[in-house]
């Protein structure tokens, strides 16, 4: 197993940047008053999944890293990549189960295919 990533998809840093103002913007509402202080934990949440969060590629795997947590799935157990409506990509495993590809799009797919050295397949063709 290789310990370094071919491929790494993160979220937009526009997130991140996003939760940096909302921080700043919330620093006079929570110190209007001390119950008010747990709100300056939202933006500071959503800074560390905006850091935290995406999906490395590795010849042999994938990992996916959530806020809390991560799951690595081998490419022998993946079925198929498959965007959504939304442009999202998810991973069918063999199993059935699902997994959404965090910070992953219908743009990004093409890369993190090549990166697998797995190929693109087009659907099957109905009449």
């Amino acid at each position: 197993m290789s310990s370094k990533p071919v491929l790494r998809v993160r979220k937009p840093g526009a997130l991140l940047v996003a939760a940096v103002i909302a921080f700043v913007g919330t620093i006079p509402l929570a110190g209007a008053r001390w119950s008010l202080a747990p709100l300056l934990l939202i933006p500071l949440a959503v800074a560390a999944w905006a850091w935290r969060a995406g999906t490395d590629v590795y010849p042999d795997r994938l990992r996916v890293r959530a806020l809390i947590g991560t799951t690595t799935v081998p490419w022998d157990r993946v079925a198929e990549l498959a965007p959504d409506r939304r442009g999202r990509v998810s991973a069918l495993l063999t199993d059935g189960t699902v997994i959404r590809l965090t910070g992953v799009n219908r743009a990004d797919l093409p890369a993190v295919l090549a990166a697998a050295g797995q190929e693109i397949s087009a659907p099957p063709q109905t009449d």
